[in-house]
Formats: C-alpha cells, structure tokens, sequence
C-alpha cells in the first residue's frame, strides 16, 4: 500500500518488542508494492541494525513463510527469508495483521536499477537451485500445484460484462471501465487464448518445479556491491518452470528484455528447453490475473486514491506498444505450427 494505514509507529515499537525482543528507535512506512493488504516499514533497532517489517491483513499462508525460509537454509542466499519472533515461528500476529519480519536489503528494485553482469549470473544460478529444489512432505503437500484454473478469467469475464452494463459512481473506476471498453476486443482475446493454452496444457504432461510464481523486476533487488535478494515469496506453487522464465523477454516496464542479459541468465540457470505453450499461457495468465486483482480493487474501490491511481495506470500500460500484451502476442504467434 502507497499510504500508511492507521497504525502508529509507538504501536509497531511495542509489538516488535513484544514478538522480536527489539527496541526500536526509528520506524519509517515505505510507499511501495502493490498489494493494499500490506505495509512496509524501514525500522531500526537501538543497536543500528535496520529490518523491513511487513503487516499483512487477511489469513496467513504458511507456506509463503516457510517455503523461502526452507530455502535460505538451504543455502539459497539470494532468496530472503523471514527471522523467527520470540516463538520460534516464522510470523507473529498482533492488532489486526500478521507481522513478518526481515533483514533489512539495502538497494534498489529491478525496476529502478539494472541488474550487473554477475547478478545476472547469481540470478539465474538461484533460480536454478529453486527451481531443483525438494521440499520435506509436510511443507510440498501446503504448496499448491498448477490445475490452470479459469477463475482469474471467470473474474475478468464477469468485469467484461459489467462494463458494459452498469455505470460506476467512483471516478476511478469510472476511468476504468471507459478504458476497458475501448480494450474490449484485445481483454477478449487474451481470455480465449489463455484457456485455449490452458486446455493444452492440462492434456500433455510435464514437469512441474517450485516456482516463485511472481517473478518481475519489482521482486528482484539488486545492491551496488553485486549483492542480490530475490523477495515476496507470497505465491509459491508447484507448475512448469516457465511460470518463472516468461519474465525474462516478458515486457514488464520494458525491463528484462536485452539479449546480452537472458543469455547471463542461462549461464547461471544452464541450458534447458523452454516449452513455447508454457511461456505463452503464462504471459497471457499473469496479465489476466493483473486485470482481476487490480479490476478488484478499482471496480471495488479498495484502498487508498493514491494506491488506485496507481492500480489505474499499471493496467493501462499493459496495452501500450511493446509492453506485456504485445509481448503475449507475439510470443503467441511464435509458437511452432500453431494456428493465427
């Protein structure tokens, strides 16, 4: 969330103290993420050492936790893992949300900062070790497993019917349904092509690896001494590893998308043989699982102006030339022998 919920920085001292045995000199809320169940905190402890806090509403997915911690302890470095509370668990709970709690990662997003020649190599080395990963029984039967659900299309079919039925009171969503409109046609395709692939994919067999499942330049952080965290391990699950990979040449912010960089990449992760109608549904699922959250949380008027503004714009530069959508198509019409 872009704004602070209602929740002071002398409550967040006390529950760290609480849960964490901290005493907190400096609590700063961090406008970042998408996400407008949770909030972000710099703090810093009396002793120097400064820790990103992460409040969550909503129920706790405890594989979310557990997942990047087991990997951590594997000896992932890259992946973040959360630090126990005073419990030993991986979370605590306290007025209203689950509390998480990590080192503090100074630098920057993939986003903002292009990744170095060796991050790359680290990035793609890392991928790799997660990808290979085994998870103890107990933590994989929490982790979910591809199906290729249509619930995120279900979501976008009924807000495609909406928008041409109904008016919106808030300007915002009033904003979005007008785009939507004018997108009307392309929003359609995306849907029939990303079940088309779908019901492809449910028939031919295949390997499935633990994923990260929402790898974009905004989950990669990157440091000026070639250090690298790979973050928000929010939706583990188990499916073919091109649910990770179609970030690279993906289009997201055209960002990931030079040639020099995917094959630094490939040196860390190695060689392996990407299915075309993997990375094509899944560039076309991630942009129609964008437009059910964000249509969610516009069309439902969730969180603050400042976070639907930016859920506004995030949706509409999906459309723009050479961005995710155009990306989708092209790699759509790659596809060997496949029908236009």
């Amino acid at each position: 969330m872009l704004t602070p919920p209602d929740f002071s920085a002398d409550a967040i001292s006390a529950g760290l103290r609480e849960h964490y045995g901290l005493r907190i000199r400096e609590v700063t809320f961090l406008p970042i993420g998408a996400d407008v169940n949770a909030a972000v905190y710099r703090v810093v402890a009396e002793d120097g050492t400064p820790y990103f806090l992460k409040l969550k509403r909503g129920n706790l997915d405890e594989a979310a936790i557990a997942v990047p911690a087991f990997l951590h302890a594997q000896g992932i470095e890259e992946v973040m893992a959360p630090l126990p509370a005073a419990t030993h668990r991986l979370w605590a709970s306290g007025y209203g949300f689950v509390w998480i709690l990590y080192p503090f990662f100074a630098g920057r997003d993939g986003y903002e900062a292009a990744l170095s020649d060796a991050q790359w190599v680290a990035f793609g080395r890392s991928l790799r070790a997660v990808h290979a990963t085994v998870l103890p029984p107990a933590l994989s039967r929490r982790v979910p497993r591809e199906d290729y659900s249509p619930r995120w299309r279900d979501i976008v079919a009924e807000f495609d019917r909406q928008t041409g039925t109904r008016s919106y009171d808030d300007p915002i969503a009033a904003r979005l349904a007008a785009f939507w409109i004018t997108q009307r046609d392309a929003i359609r395709t995306l849907l029939v092509r990303a079940d088309q692939l779908a019901q492809m994919l449910r028939r031919q067999p295949g390997a499935f690896v633990l994923c990260h499942a929402d790898l974009h330049p905004g989950n990669v952080l990157v440091s000026a001494h070639d250090a690298l965290a790979i973050v928000d391990w929010d939706n583990p699950i188990f499916a073919p590893k091109e649910h990770d990979l179609m970030c690279l040449g993906g289009g997201v912010g055209q960002t990931w998308s030079d040639a020099h960089d995917e094959s630094l990449f490939y040196q860390g992760y190695g060689s392996t043989e990407i299915d075309p109608l993997a990375l094509t549904y899944y560039r076309y699922e991630r942009i129609v699982a964008d437009l059910a959250a964000y249509g969610a949380q516009l069309f439902g008027v969730e969180g603050s102006v400042a976070d639907r503004e930016v859920g506004l714009r995030m949706v509409m530069g999906n459309f723009l030339p050479d961005q995710v959508v155009a990306v989708a198509h092209r790699t759509y019409q790659q596809i060997p022998r496949f029908p236009a």
